[in-house]
């Protein structure tokens, strides 16, 4: 059977990444968290005191670090230069920060670099905000996850819940509004769907008939490649 590229994106809490993770394992593909790698920039920038406003400094930081992936028994888990900062990365203070960070061209041509080594031998799922029209643009199927922000928000608070993170469901609104506006503005690789992308809206489905909307779309490409 063919191996094929899956790009899935779409704005923040859309469900992406845990769809993603459904459709990689009935695959058994690669998977690729890329908003992770993004907020383990963001959480060392952080946690060394760098001013997040510095694109310059950030650029001189990022070789010190190394963002590694470990599929385990609950789940994939990321590390920051061999440090499991899985939970960390879903903080607030990353949340609301991530965003500028990667806006900088210096922070998202690196960690491009680092994503489309992922993509060379195919056989991988890769979500974000740029995929399917910058990082793997030939992907062989594209997906565009949407909701609303009353449903995002609703997911969000409830993931924060599971990893014991305290927050307010408005101002989890107020942040999403916020990151969509953001994405979509910034200058280097906004969010946008790509032309070829399969739009799906996630709002009035289960995370679990989303994925199998996805598959059967994927099998079909399968098949016919």
């Amino acid at each position: 059977m063919k191996k094929i590229a899956i790009a899935i994106d779409g704005p923040a809490a859309a469900g992406k990444s845990t769809v993603a993770k459904i459709v990689a394992e009935k695959l058994q593909y690669v998977y690729i968290d890329t908003g992770a790698m993004y907020r383990a920039v963001t959480l060392y920038v952080l946690d060394h005191q760098i001013d997040v406003q510095n694109e310059e400094r950030i650029s001189k930081i990022l070789p010190n670090i190394t963002i590694t992936f470990e599929q385990q028994t609950d789940g994939q888990h990321v590390y920051l230069n061999g440090v499991d900062i899985t939970d960390e990365i879903r903080s607030t203070s990353v949340t609301n920060n991530v965003s500028l960070i990667s806006s900088y061209s210096s922070v998202r041509e690196e960690m491009v670099r680092r994503q489309q080594e992922f993509v060379a031998d195919r056989a991988v799922v890769m979500d974000g905000r740029d995929i399917g029209t910058h990082v793997i643009p030939d992907a062989e199927i594209k997906f565009f996850l949407i909701a609303s922000v009353d449903e995002r928000a609703e997911r969000r608070y409830h993931e924060n819940k599971r990893r014991g993170f305290n927050s307010d469901i408005e101002q989890i609104k107020k942040e999403i509004r916020e990151r969509d506006l953001q994405d979509m503005q910034r200058k280097v690789s906004p969010l946008v769907k790509a032309e070829d992308a399969i739009e799906l809206d996630t709002t009035s489905y289960s995370i679990g008939e989303v994925a199998d909307q996805m598959l059967q779309q994927i099998y079909n490409v399968i098949e016919s490649a």
